[in-house]
């Protein structure tokens, strides 16, 4: 059985808020493969936005992707005909790819489909846990992992106690907490939730903890 949400956060003028791990696991159309969907456009179709997971074995369909995917690995080993990707990973699979992924051992997806210009063909492999930290903004350190035009996608680590300057997104901003508690002045973010602020919005953030985050921005509607 298949899951019946469609439409979800579409509405890309509104702040998302998502405490991933309190969601319920949905089933997928393929066996052994479940997903908590953030947002979507359409029940197997458009813009989609998941936490995905694989069972042990699992295999999906081979399948294309009309405007792109893009993958973060957050724990187990993801596969495909390419190669074997374990946590950490982070993969672009450009418009008009198509592969068919399965994870012998299981894994856990952080999965965004069809947000891609057409133009941004680049294929992207990164192994985050052995790629370079480059020097932030005050004690911030940021991994950069893929440029294309006004978006900007990267990991930034920040050290305990660490606080940005107030700042405006445009283009919006979107963040994943990987690891410890991501706070500004509108609440406190621990690991696994999903952020997603508009165009021109703006907050203050910082940290009282070590945190890791993933971070998007520049790339929605403005």
């Amino acid at each position: 059985m298949t899951s019946t949400i469609h439409k979800l956060n579409v509405d890309f003028a509104q702040r998302v808020q998502i405490d991933t791990p309190e969601q319920p696991w949905l089933p997928s159309p393929l066996n052994g493969v479940e997903r908590k969907p953030l947002a979507r456009e359409g029940a197997e179709f458009g813009h989609a936005t998941s936490i995905v997971r694989y069972a042990p074995g699992a295999v999906f369909s081979e399948h294309s992707h009309p405007l792109g995917e893009e993958i973060l690995v957050l724990d187990g080993i993801f596969s495909d005909e390419q190669g074997d990707y374990p946590a950490g990973s982070y993969i672009r699979n450009p418009p008009g790819s198509k592969h068919t992924p399965f994870s012998d051992t299981g894994c856990t997806l952080f999965v965004k489909l069809n947000q891609f210009s057409r133009s941004d063909s680049l294929a992207v492999r990164i192994n985050t846990h052995s790629a370079q930290w480059l020097a932030g903004q005050g004690g911030l350190h940021v991994m950069p992992l893929h440029s294309f035009d006004t978006e900007h996608t990267a990991l930034v680590k920040w050290p305990k106690g660490e606080t940005f300057v107030p700042h405006r997104h445009y283009g919006g901003e979107e963040i994943l907490v990987l690891s410890g508690v991501f706070k500004d002045e509108h609440g406190h973010y621990p690991q696994g939730t999903w952020l997603r602020s508009p165009h021109l919005s703006t907050h203050h953030p910082f940290v009282d903890e070590n945190t890791i985050i993933l971070v998007k921005t520049g790339h929605l509607p403005k």
